[in-house]
């Protein structure tokens, strides 16, 4: 039986000689995989298609394991992605997410649309890391994390200056700052900016501009939270800590 489907290549596997197993995130059937046989062979009709983040159209014979991959169209190449060191570091981080948070042949169109959108971000240059954020924020809910960013969470004070606090799952207000020592203290624009990536139509997404310290205390909020609540541990996500304290030091050399 044969099906055709519109994916985005989220993992490629080496399988012997010439094989792959690619991993598709795809628009009707989620998260499949399938048998790519001669994709690692250069002038194989399959070698370009099965290539990471890649988009297009695939037709493969379904099975009740692996499906086969017999050809597929490619609809854009995210080459500038695949061109350029640091955004193949953010799109590899975003997949892995996704690979690692959704259960195979699970459809969700909305997810799709979200990486695909994602990945077109990153492909036209907008900035790597409130993109990966904004993708972040909304893979909580696909995981099925919920934190509390419309009030405080104890409470319910929508008023106020606010902290984050990963033991009680959101907001604090400054009136219940003594409810966690251990909060994480943060600006009204990270506040602002955490309660929009969460809800906001990625699709609306425009010129964004966000200070470096703004950027690094949504970094540290997502990351412990992540590490607090998510379960998922991503090999992609330790090179993107390096390369971010790589630039940090460029930028902020010692003076010893």
């Amino acid at each position: 039986m044969f099906q055709k489907c519109e994916g985005i290549v989220i993992r490629t596997t080496n399988y012997g000689e010439s094989n792959k197993i690619t991993t598709i995130f795809s628009r009707e059937f989620g998260k499949i995989g399938l048998m790519a046989r001669g994709a690692k062979k250069p002038n194989s009709r399959l070698s370009a298609i099965t290539q990471l983040f890649t988009h297009g159209q695939f037709l493969f014979q379904k099975t009740s394991g692996l499906g086969t991959l017999q050809q597929g169209e490619m609809t854009t190449t995210m080459r500038n992605i695949k061109e350029d060191l640091i955004r193949t570091s953010y799109a590899s981080y975003i997949v892995e997410l996704l690979d690692k948070g959704v259960e195979d042949r699970k459809p969700n169109p909305y997810l799709f649309e979200l990486l695909l959108q994602t990945l077109q971000y990153i492909h036209e240059g907008y900035d790597n890391e409130i993109v990966t954020n904004i993708f972040e924020m909304k893979m909580l809910q696909v995981i099925g994390i919920s934190p509390e960013l419309n009030q405080c969470v104890h409470c319910g004070e929508r008023e106020g200056r606010f902290a984050f606090s990963i033991r009680e799952n959101g907001f604090l207000c400054h009136r219940c700052f003594e409810v966690d020592p251990y909060l994480l203290p943060i600006s009204q624009a990270t506040a602002k900016l955490l309660r929009l990536f969460y809800y906001f139509d990625l699709n609306r997404l425009g010129d964004i501009h966000v200070k470096e310290q703004t950027k690094k205390e949504i970094r540290t909020v997502i990351s412990m939270y992540y590490d607090e609540y998510s379960g998922l541990y991503l090999k992609s996500r330790r090179f993107l800590e390096q390369m971010e304290r790589m630039k940090d030091f460029l930028h902020n050399p010692s003076k010893d």
